[in-house]
């Protein structure tokens, strides 16, 4: 067993949690609040974090809200509240752009480790400790992150962790694993969460994995797909669009359900992909839990 594999099943346990922290976040105003115009600035599967929020934050009318690569941030954008996501809290390119933004700007971390620089340097702190990882391939960090944001937006979470449990008892389809190809589309927030599924498999078992909003399919990516690929819909997709998937001989998965439960089934793909290749999906090949950059 891998770390890895034990923070995914730990997913249900994590998530509640979450949800309770969430509750006394919005009691003491450390997120924005609505009407603030904000930034939310993460990298690799935070990045991911960070455009789900903002995506969700915008469509539940809380206000302009732009979700942005550390590095790409865009400086001519006037912010009231900026939110900066690393589950270690020393990632190099998130510090340097949270020490290059203006005073005035009310800042907030979300992180794992309360004594990291991010956390220190932050006007809030978010702390998700609860959720810290050993692998370095992150897991439930980034899913933990995703249902605290969606319940201080105001979603009723509460029947998500058990299905969560529910879903880590699915068998996977034998099938997916003997595939070379795997397609992850997604609708809205859930674009993003399809980009952290492909992630994963990416880095846990160096597969390769692609990702698109859902109706981008069509204009290109559909010209790949063959029977030695699997399309796998997170969260809702239109059912035409599975329908033309198939029929390139795909292997088509559209449940349905909450995105982060799709989600699951990727983590768990992945290791199983990392377990038939004999790579240890904790230890990714030129990744390490932080990017520190001299």
């Amino acid at each position: 067993m891998s770390y890895l594999s034990d923070e995914i099943t730990s997913q249900p346990d994590v998530w509640s949690t979450a949800i309770a922290r969430a509750a006394s976040l919005s009691a003491a105003g450390t997120l924005p609040a609505p009407g603030e115009r904000v930034a939310v600035i993460g990298c690799g599967s935070s990045l991911n974090v960070a455009r789900a929020y903002a995506r969700l934050r915008e469509a539940a009318g809380h206000g302009p809200t732009d979700g942005y690569p550390a590095s790409e941030l865009v400086s001519t954008r006037d912010y009231d509240h900026m939110v900066f996501i690393s589950r270690t809290g020393t990632t190099t390119e998130v510090l340097a752009a949270l020490r290059e933004i203006p005073s005035n700007i009310r800042t907030t971390s979300l992180t794992a480790t309360e004594s990291a620089p991010l956390a220190r340097e932050t006007s809030n702190l978010v702390l998700l400790d609860f959720a810290d990882e050993r692998s370095v391939v992150s897991s439930r960090f980034i899913t933990a992150a995703i249902v605290l944001l969606r319940a201080h937006l105001g979603e009723d979470l509460s029947a998500l962790p058990a299905a969560a449990a529910a879903e880590l008892t699915r068998p996977l389809p034998a099938e997916l694993a003997d595939r070379a190809e795997y397609t992850f589309l997604g609708c809205g927030w859930a674009s993003f969460v399809a980009d952290e599924a492909a992630l994963k498999l990416r880095e846990a078992s160096r597969t390769w994995a692609e990702s698109y909003p859902a109706m981008e399919y069509r204009h290109g990516p559909i010209s790949v797909s063959d029977p030695d690929t699997v399309v796998w819909g997170i969260g809702e997709i239109p059912a035409s669009l599975a329908a033309d998937a198939a029929r390139t001989g795909a292997t088509v998965i559209n449940r349905g359900g909450d995105p982060l439960l799709g989600l699951i089934g990727a983590q768990r793909l992945a290791v199983t992909l990392a377990d038939r290749k004999a790579i240890n999906p904790d230890q990714p090949r030129s990744l390490s839990r932080s990017v520190i950059l001299a």
